[in-house]
């Protein structure tokens, strides 16, 4: 078993849950703003920021949502000088998700000021009757103008999401959206598959017969991508995400990738703030009320707005790290497995490792396991296998 230690957490994710319009395809926690609950959300933050400041050295951190962009430029002042206050500036890797409507030069160059390193913009496509499809509220043109605006901001890593496997959308336009978004030549693109969630306009209209999932598209749509990413030197280091790798030696994961994923996926700790963020903490995962009002109220009280704890026996818990972990191309070096777990992936779960690789879904060397090529496309399917 891995001794547990008490020094200061390293990662810092930040839930923003406000979005101008509620994605068709979105099983996030966000809604639109209304009367003075973003600035009681943001004073309940702070406060939150101030409850677990002491055990935070951060060295990544990374603002998701909802819509981070969409907070103005006195919200985002107060927020960034109380981070200061908290000494919990100074990230290597600091990301802020935004939509291309809600991106400005002032809004840039503030953030760009307090240390933000990193954008993640939500671009997911560059068609437009697919953007409206989505209910994106952003035009492709506002896509090519705000990448502009960070370039000049000073921002030399962003990240562009993109989606396939959108109702309506061919192979043909998959192509176009691909070529347009390598033009832009962004250190890193995630690209997701369309879910189908549950309490989603989406999964309504599916459920309800207006169009069909094509599982042989989408396939397709995925081969495209990978190949396509190797072709512009995107190097591809989990299921959904590739990053550029500007140093000479080769690595498994390249100096572009988002580090405050590879956290994740490693089985790492994190602090989570804001409503309906999780946490995993030495072992204990945590999970805030996913409500802007009742995480105000909490918070107001003077405590953290933490609907749910858990803590996983020692074995369920190294299984559920293999199984974040091999959403990565590298999947598991055995010796990193049991540096991080305390266990050993081949004397715990031999079963499941020889079935993956009779079903030609997963590889073994004497040091590593890791899926295949074909395996990461089933890379859900194999992870419930450890779970």
């Amino acid at each position: 078993m891995v001794a547990i230690s008490n020094e200061p957490l390293r990662s810092l994710y930040v839930h923003v849950p406000f979005c101008a319009h509620k994605c068709e395809y979105c099983a996030f926690y966000s809604a639109p703003p209304s009367g003075d609950i973003v600035n009681r959300y943001i004073a309940a933050l702070v406060r939150e920021f101030e409850l677990v400041a002491h055990d935070l050295k951060p060295r990544t951190i990374f603002f998701g949502g909802g819509t981070p962009s969409m907070l103005n430029m006195r919200q985002w002042e107060l927020i960034l000088t109380e981070l200061d206050r908290f000494n919990l500036l100074g990230a290597a890797e600091w990301t802020v998700e935004c939509n291309p409507a809600t991106v400005s030069a002032d809004k840039a160059k503030l953030l760009r000021d307090f240390g933000v390193n990193r954008i993640s913009m939500g671009v997911q496509s560059l068609d437009e009757r697919l953007l409206e499809r989505l209910g994106r509220i952003h035009s492709r043109a506002q896509v090519f103008k705000s990448y502009d605006i960070l370039r000049a901001a000073g921002f030399d890593n962003v990240n562009i999401d993109l989606m396939f496997a959108i109702p309506t959308q061919t192979m043909e336009i998959w192509r176009a959206t691909l070529a347009e978004a390598a033009s832009l030549d962004s250190e890193h693109l995630s690209c997701y598959e369309v879910i189908y969630e549950e309490d989603t306009p989406l999964y309504a209209q599916l459920k309800a017969g207006e169009f069909d999932v094509d599982e042989d598209l989408a396939c397709a749509m995925y081969d495209e991508l990978t190949a396509f990413a190797g072709e512009r030197n995107y190097q591809q280091y989990e299921v959904a995400n590739f990053a550029k790798h500007k140093g000479t030696a080769a690595s498994d994961i390249p100096d572009r990738a988002c580090r405050h994923n590879v956290n994740y996926w490693r089985g790492g700790s994190y602090h989570g703030v804001g409503p309906s963020a999780t946490g995993y903490v030495r072992g204990v995962r945590t999970k805030n009320w996913a409500n802007t009002q009742i995480y105000c109220e909490q918070l107001e009280k003077g405590v953290r707005a933490i609907e749910s704890r858990e803590e996983l026996p020692p074995r369920r818990r190294a299984g559920e790290t293999a199984a974040f972990g091999l959403r990565m191309n590298s999947g598991w070096p055995y010796a990193d497995f049991r540096e991080a777990t305390g266990f050993d992936l081949r004397t715990e779960w031999p079963r499941e490792m020889d079935s993956l690789i009779a079903r030609g879904w997963a590889q073994e060397t004497q040091n590593q396991f890791k899926l295949s090529e074909r395996g990461l496309r089933f890379a859900d399917s194999a992870a419930e296998m450890f779970l």
